[in-house]
């Protein structure tokens, strides 16, 4: 029976693509083969039409390169001053991001989407700047050379010998909303270089030596109009779905090949690239998987992975995907990818099969209206055996008719004590409740057989005359006829529904597993960790073994392996190549088909990444296409793992060089001037007095001493705090526990710092009762002296510096509070970090910014912790030092 043709209805994707790009901004692309052939020109000329229409353009950068007839096109245009950037001694000019979108044009022009913003811009991109344009509903007009663009980037760098370093991602190109391609033979633009309107001088000279070759620039422009034809095709796809058209639109041939697993598919593959040819188009070969598919044997599953891999070589997209309905998919495809001729091959099966199971190409050609269905016959010998086509029925389904059998005696059964009690009229319910079961639970086939039976146990057992086959009543004989179509048409939905369930119970369990998968490989941080994971997993899906293999400095390295996988010198070496070529190699690829293993590279966007290899204990060992499909999904997902774990390998790297460039630029700095600064005033006090000592009185020989001693403590302390923070980075401190009275480290400290404190008024409070506390008394002493000597630092001269220790009922409180300018409140969290120092306005403390860290580094290593705040009564500083009871060596004691 035709199915009826859908309305036509937009696709929903499509629309919401469409209202998606409503909102933006029109991107439009003027796209060169090579430099000089006019792009900006062609821009500047466009927009001045846009200017004349009213339409309000601005420039936002264009850059003219000299060219007098490009300036020229730029005069009456608003031009947007570019912002300037001081890098590393000289002035770079950008565009003004920010001042375009607080002007809000309804045109900007960008010139040179590929170039890189100077360092400090708010995107390292000028096409991220052109995104948030268009977000903001700007139109923008652009300029791009096709070297420019990601994918082609190694092509272009083969044909011409040079890279190009500045790259647009295709997703850039694929979001513009027209494409205009500017032209110009290779005579042209050889020409224009020659008359200096391209380069001026040597540059020319050495352009045209190399880059500027007929030949070069020729390839050039192919891969310009071929790009630009891409996005074109996509563009056509894109508003078939939006308007929901059915009909194939033919601005393009592209040629589809539909196999199965006949030993014609090779044949059908050739004839499909044979037209292919002869059309100039592209082509794809198409094999849908059914429940018919899971029952092949060996043979056929090789044939079809050997048919598939026939057709990457001879250059077809190659496309497997699942399907009940086999006539609707291949039309559904086709439309959906705008193919404008089918390629299928005709059977050389039966007309009675055929009336049985229908014709697929007869469905293709009822249906698929304007695309050109060419048919290609079976040569003699090769058809595939109807008993095994028909739905996936086999010999072995014979086990499935004894519960039939059963079902319908069941049924007969309840019919015949039901109707020993009460008539029923529609007894046949009982059987066509039989044909339901039997059709979910064993398929098609087994339910025609029940069908059958239970039409003749009805017939039988319920029809006048009973116990006979014979009927007299002719609305018995009416009953019998609808009894059977109703039954065979129930079989028949319910066996395809069954079909349908059991591809798509498989394909979401399969979809489960990668689901799995992948967040399994997303929570390892190791690649010995991923390793494992994944191979155990490709050997659970595909019952082989399996291993991957990642490089090192001595060559690929196990990372992960199931079972007893191991690999002798030949499979290391195929391994190894498939590695360095980035193609698949060994058991069923191009590349040593013989081979036991089948090694699968791991690819990522830097290449390579590593290789996985899957081995079966199988002299025929080959997967079939579903799983090829699947373990490419798998080293999909493999690979991006892999490249997460190494880019946060790298990103972790590259802090760790920052920090330590931060150190070690905040140490050279603190040590030029921190270091430098008493050590400058201890040499003129000392060669002072070796010079004009004689001529000095006593107090002034003995100011200059104090000061030289003075600074000689102050440098004595920096560089004892430097050498704390060493201990402290190695792990070398270790603190000598042992009973302690507070009062007695606070008192050390004060006396260390008398000098120090001497224009401070020192106030100590003590609690009544401190417990002996096990600490080390010396590091916890330079605590204290850190501590004091930076509220000295910081308060004011004449200000009170105060020291209390308090007792409470979980710790010991050691604070020491100013009466300087406080903490800014962003500063708390960073003020003990290593060479952070807290600028007041204009001014900058002596010091390198490491007594703070050092008094955390001790009091944590003694099982303490350290907090800063500010005090709540006014304008200072609080340090507080925290000790756990659990320090507390006996019960408190008196002062």
């Amino acid at each position: 029976m035709p199915i009826a043709p859908q309305p036509s209805r937009p696709s929903p994707d499509a629309l919401l693509e469409a209202a998606r790009r409503e909102q933006r901004g029109k991107f439009k692309i003027f796209l060169g083969a090579a430099p000089g052939v006019g792009k900006t020109y062609a821009m500047l000329s466009s927009a001045r039409k846009k200017l004349r229409d009213g339409v309000d353009v601005v420039v936002g950068i264009v850059e003219t390169h000299g060219r007098q007839e490009t300036q020229a096109l730029l005069d009456g245009l608003e031009i947007v001053p570019r912002r300037r950037e001081d890098y590393r001694g000289s002035v770079l000019e950008e565009m003004d991001l920010d001042a375009i979108l607080k002007r809000r044009p309804q045109l900007v022009l960008v010139d040179e989407l590929a170039h890189s913003n100077s360092p400090g811009s708010r995107h390292p991109k000028r096409h991220s700047d052109v995104e948030e344009l268009l977000n903001a509903g700007i139109d923008v007009y652009s300029t791009l050379n096709i070297q420019h663009i990601e994918s082609l980037n190694d092509v272009v760098a083969g044909i011409t010998r040079v890279r190009v370093r500045e790259t647009v991602p295709d997703a850039v190109l694929n979001t513009a909303d027209d494409i205009e391609v500017i032209d110009l033979t290779p005579e042209e633009l050889i020409e224009r270089l020659q008359e200096g309107k391209v380069y001026q001088g040597a540059a020319g000279e050495r352009a045209l030596r190399h880059y500027f070759t007929p030949g070069n620039l020729t390839a050039l422009r192919e891969l310009a109009l071929r790009r630009t034809a891409e996005r074109v095709d996509e563009q056509v796809r894109q508003l078939r779905r939006a308007q929901g058209v059915q009909d194939v639109w033919a601005t393009a041939e592209r040629v589809l090949v539909c196999i199965n697993e006949s030993p014609a598919a090779p044949g059908l593959v050739r004839s499909a690239k044979r037209l292919a040819d002869r059309l100039g188009a592209d082509w794809s070969v198409l094999y849908l998987e059914t429940l018919h598919s899971q029952q092949l044997s060996e043979s056929d599953r090789d044939r079809i992975a050997d048919t598939l891999r026939l057709a990457e070589r001879l250059g077809a997209n190659t496309v497997t995907q699942p399907s009940v309905q086999i006539a609707e998919t291949v039309v559904a495809y086709a439309r959906e990818h705008n193919f404008t001729h089918i390629v299928v091959g005709k059977s050389q099966r039966s007309r009675w099969f055929e009336w049985l199971h229908g014709s697929v190409v007869d469905k293709l050609v009822r249906q698929t209206g304007n695309v050109s269905v060419h048919v290609i016959g079976d040569a003699p010998g090769t058809s595939t055996t109807p008993a095994r086509i028909a739905h996936g029925f086999t010999g072995a389904q014979w086990m499935s008719w004894l519960p039939a059998t059963a079902y319908v005696a069941m049924a007969t059964l309840i019919g015949r004590l039901i109707h020993g009690y009460t008539p029923l009229p529609n007894i046949s319910l009982i059987y066509l409740a039989a044909v339901l079961i039997v059709a979910m639970r064993h398929g098609l086939v087994p339910s025609l057989y029940t069908s059958v039976i239970s039409t003749l146990a009805y017939n039988y057992f319920f029809t006048a005359p009973h116990y006979s086959l014979t009927v007299t009543d002719p609305s018995n004989v009416l009953a019998l006829v609808f009894f059977v179509v109703i039954s065979l048409a129930i079989s028949q939905l319910m066996g395809r529904l069954r079909t349908q369930n059991v591809i798509v119970g498989e394909q979401a369990r399969l979809t489960t597993e990668l689901l799995s998968l992948s967040r399994r490989l997303a929570g390892s941080r190791k690649l010995d960790e991923l390793g494992e994971i994944a191979t155990s997993q490709l050997a659970r899906l595909l019952r082989v073994n399996a291993l991957l293999l990642t490089p090192e400095s001595a060559g690929l390295q196990t990372r992960g392996s199931s079972g007893q996988a191991r690999l002798d010198d030949a499979d290391l070496a195929a391994a190894t190549w498939s590695f360095e070529k980035n193609q698949a190699t060994g058991r069923g690829a191009d590349t040593l088909p013989g081979a036991r293993w089948l090694f699968v590279p791991l690819r990522a966007a830097s290449g390579a990444v590593g290789v996985i290899g899957v081995h079966r204990d199988d002299s025929e060992f080959l997967l079939a296409p579903d799983e090829r499909r699947l373990l490419d999904a798998v080293t999909d997902l493999v690979a991006i793992s892999i490249e997460r774990i190494r880019l946060a390998k790298q990103i972790d790297q590259n802090k760790l060089l920052a920090e330590t460039e931060q150190l070690r630029s905040a140490l050279l700095t603190s040590i030029s001037h921190d270091l430098r600064t008493p050590l400058a005033s201890i040499m003129g006090a000392i060669s002072s007095l070796r010079a004009y000592g004689a001529q000095y009185d006593a107090a002034t020989r003995d100011e200059l001493l104090t000061t030289a001693q003075d600074e000689s403590e102050r440098m004595n302390r920096f560089i004892g705090n430097l050498l704390d923070m060493t201990r402290l980075d190695a792990g070398a401190v270790k603190p000598r526990l042992e009973p302690c009275d507070l009062r007695d480290i606070a008192a050390a400290a004060l006396q260390h710092t008398a000098r120090t404190l001497a224009q401070h008024r020192v106030i100590t409070r003590y609690a009544s009762a401190l417990p002996v506390m096990n600490v080390d008394f010396v590091l916890l002493e330079q605590v204290l002296v850190n501590l004091l000597e930076n509220a000295a630092k910081y308060a004011p001269e004449d200000s009170e510096v105060e020291l209390a220790v308090q007792s409470y009922r979980y710790a010991v409180s050691i604070e020491i509070r100013d009466r300087g300018p406080g903490i800014p409140a962003e500063e708390l969290q960073r003020i003990f970090d290593p060479f952070h120092r807290i600028r007041h306005g204009d001014q900058q403390r002596a010091g390198i910014g490491l007594g703070l860290a050092v008094c955390r580094g001790f009091v944590e290593a003694m099982g303490g912790r350290i907090r800063a705040g500010n005090r709540k009564d006014g304008a200072g500083s609080v340090f507080e030092v925290e000790l756990p009871t659990s320090l507390a060596a006996s019960s408190p004691v008196a002062p």
